[in-house]
């Protein structure tokens, strides 16, 4: 499995986010403005994209989301594998922390990679989400 960072949005990424968030999960405002200031990455097998997220720094500091791993390729490692090179990338650029958006859902997921919840819940097109944070 390799990973490459990108620094637009590419077609790979597009796909994974469409197929996850839009096709799987019925959400329908998957692309904004901030993913022309973000780094993608895209984990690969081979030359198909399996996963992806986007990774960039705000006045708050750096920030990882819509981290996507398409339903064949779950419960292999790659969330966590994706989520290591973001962190990776933010702390090669001065990092100390690293916050993300999550589906409340999700939170064990991130939990179990060090992030804690902070603030309340709050929704995303209607699914609850929450804010969590990890020390880099």
């Amino acid at each position: 499995m390799r990973v490459e960072i990108f620094t637009t949005l590419p077609d790979a990424a597009k796909r994974i986010r469409i197929a996850v968030f839009m096709q799987e999960q019925g959400f329908c405002d998957e692309f904004d403005a901030l993913d022309e200031q973000c780094v993608h990455l895209v984990a690969f097998d081979g030359e198909l994209p399996v996963a992806t997220c986007r990774v960039w720094l705000a006045e708050d500091g750096w920030h990882v989301g819509r981290l996507a791993v398409m339903r064949e390729y779950r419960g292999k490692g790659l969330g966590g594998l994706m989520l290591q090179h973001a962190e990776a990338h933010a702390r090669a650029l001065g990092g100390v922390s690293i916050s993300l958006h999550a589906q409340c859902r999700a939170e064990t997921f991130y939990r179990k990679y060090g992030y804690t919840p902070y603030g309340g819940i709050d929704y995303d097109e209607g699914v609850e989400h929450v804010h969590m944070k990890k020390d880099l």
